[in-house]
């Protein structure tokens, strides 16, 4: 190695460590962002009452399990009545039901006080202080938001699971197709569904940043996230209006079905997948036009 090679390193390294600050200081943002999230006792309250839905209904099904005939119909999970013969479908059956309303609302409360949480204590202003840019806050926020959806639906998989392994038998898993797969294939199955789930709520959390921007009231935006959920549910059962069931918020929701056939049957999946993301495109571009141009200096 030459004399210039190794007067060159020194300005290598900082030319190296300058083009890495940038990725430092998000990533240091982003821990402190976490931190408040998963360190809030509201959050952590939300997260054991998810946690807890799991646990009661394994109970109801174990004092009093459905026969088979008396589920899967009526609008009812067709895996229903094969909780008290595989624990696994604990946690398909949780998923099912925390969808309709503790998952949303969960996300709701995370997503409504991102900015407007933050407008309301007065912190706001303190933080666009930081060399940060209101675009990497509004990143740093969505971001948060939507490892918050990730860690709640893999928590209520996780303890579901548990559960269902302690008051059913655990075996291989029938499908919804009727093809029986290893345990461990299923438990990738319902990774799978978990992580669609998760993409799911991680679009109502980009309406719910969005909303947040344009408040400084937390609970208003949280209402307004609920009654957009609640009023696109009711909207899916109006079959006068089947033009546009396809591009309600909560439409694909539960259209993880292909996930669990032999073959995977990627239709309904690909179609909800690609509405989650148009979702959180669209109303991350909103959050991020309003949050830019937004005066929140009074």
């Amino acid at each position: 190695m030459s004399t210039a090679d190794v007067a060159a390193q020194p300005g290598q390294a900082a030319r190296a460590g300058g083009q890495l600050a940038p990725v430092r200081h998000w990533l240091r943002l982003l821990r402190s962002e976490l931190g408040l999230v998963f360190g809030r006792k509201r959050n952590l309250a939300l997260l054991a009452v998810l946690a807890a839905v799991p646990v009661l209904l394994g109970i109801v099904l174990k004092v009093s399990p459905l026969q088979p005939g008396n589920g899967g119909g009526n609008g009812q999970p067709a895996f229903l009545t094969q909780v008290t013969g595989n624990g696994v479908f604990l946690a398909f059956l949780t998923l099912v039901v925390e969808s309709a309303l503790a998952l949303p609302l969960a996300v709701a409360v995370v997503s409504g006080d991102a900015i407007a949480g933050e407008a309301n204590r007065g912190t706001l202003r303190y933080l666009l202080t930081v060399p940060a840019g209101r675009t990497r806050l509004l990143g740093i926020k969505f971001t948060a938001t939507v490892v918050f959806c990730v860690a709640a639906c893999l928590l209520v998989s996780a303890v579901a699971v548990a559960l269902g392994a302690i008051l059913f038998p655990v075996g291989s898993v029938t499908l919804l197709s009727g093809t029986a797969v290893p345990l461990a294939m299923g438990l990738l199955r319902l990774l799978l569904v978990a992580l669609y789930l998760a993409a799911a709520m991680a679009a109502l959390g980009s309406i719910g940043l969005a909303i947040s921007t344009f408040t400084e009231h937390p609970l208003g935006a949280v209402a307004a996230i609920l009654v957009i959920t609640i009023a696109s549910d009711v909207a899916d059962t109006v079959s006068q209006l089947g033009a546009v069931h396809p591009y309600l918020p909560t439409h694909w929701w539960l259209s993880f079905d292909g996930l669990l056939s032999a073959p995977v049957s990627w239709s309904g999946v690909g179609h909800g997948l690609l509405s989650f993301a148009a979702y959180a495109a669209i109303f991350c571009l909103v959050a991020w036009a309003r949050f830019t141009t937004a005066d929140v200096t009074s």
